[in-house]
């Protein structure tokens, strides 16, 4: 994952879920989405996984990925490539210091990954960034299985596009967020409930709970899952959740009086109309166009 060159970035994204693909080209200005396309996949096309392959219906998600990608493209071919959370493991890890060679960094983030992880971490695309905090530092680590990820990307290049980035969906998200102030990020899909909570822009806790309900899930039981990791940032930075971003639900109206009563935050969409541009055939649900928006305007 992350880039291989220092290209300028991308001004495409889509976004592979276990049930569509979303698309969205950036404005030249950067302020929102120009267009943006979504086109449904065949129950089985995709199923997240961390250890075993996720496109298991390649024609179908390569159609998909021309479909969406080609309605908003123009000329372009680079990419970033998003994929479900269920596919990687995202880890907050300590440090007190890094070496400052990348590759010596990198190997001393591996090593410290090595026991957590499901694989073997000598066969995962690890990426990650460093934020220096007080005396110590604090790396977000993005890590999944080679094969796992290159079975995305080769969908890519099977539909002509060149995914020169590899997101996680809900990291993709918070591109999106406005974190200077103590804000949680929750973004469920048919699989996960990813839960992100950021404060002077940086990310200070990230948890991915399997979520058997998937989108029917409700306001109250939102809230419930989502309570042990508010009460969890409170007692360990002693700061209030002043604002919640929700993505991934149909009517995450029906969700905001739970939330609030559970946390007395401000809670809002993370996606806005406006953000969105024209669509490009048919429409898209803006409520799954998180991770896409949050990559094109990070």
């Amino acid at each position: 994952m992350g880039s291989g060159s220092n290209k300028a970035k991308p001004k495409l994204a889509c976004e592979i879920s276990a049930d569509r693909v979303l698309a969205g080209r950036i404005v030249d200005d950067g302020s929102g989405l120009e267009s943006c396309a979504a086109r449904e996949l065949a129950p089985g096309s995709v199923v997240p996984d961390l250890v075993e392959n996720n496109v298991r219906q390649r024609s179908a998600v390569r159609e998909g990925i021309e479909s969406a990608l080609g309605g908003v493209s123009g000329r372009s071919k680079d990419v970033i490539a998003i994929v479900p959370d269920a596919a990687v493991r995202v880890m907050l890890v300590e440090f007190d210091t890094l070496p400052s060679d990348e590759q010596e960094a990198l190997g001393v983030v591996r090593f410290r990954l090595k026991k957590s992880l499901p694989f073997d971490v000598e066969k995962a695309k690890v990426s990650y960034h460093a934020q220096k905090v007080a005396d110590e530092v604090k790396v977000v680590a993005a890590v999944a299985l080679g094969t796992v990820i290159e079975d995305y990307e080769s969908a890519f290049r099977d539909a002509g596009f060149e995914p020169g980035i590899v997101l996680p969906s809900t990291l993709a998200a918070l591109g999106a967020a406005d974190g200077k102030k103590p804000t949680m990020v929750i973004k469920v899909d048919a699989h996960t409930t990813s839960i992100a909570i950021l404060n002077e822009d940086q990310l200070q806790l990230f948890r991915t709970l399997e979520n058997g309900r998937g989108v029917t899930i409700n306001g109250e039981q939102l809230a419930e899952e989502v309570y042990p990791s508010v009460v969890f940032f409170q007692d360990t930075y002693h700061l209030n959740i002043e604002r919640i971003y929700v993505a991934g639900l149909p009517e995450s109206g029906g969700a905001t009086p739970a939330l609030r009563a559970a946390t007395g935050a401000d809670v809002q969409e993370l996606v806005s109309s406006a953000q969105l541009g024209t669509t490009a055939g048919g429409p898209v649900p803006r409520w799954r166009m998180a991770g896409v928006v949050g990559a094109l305007m990070a």
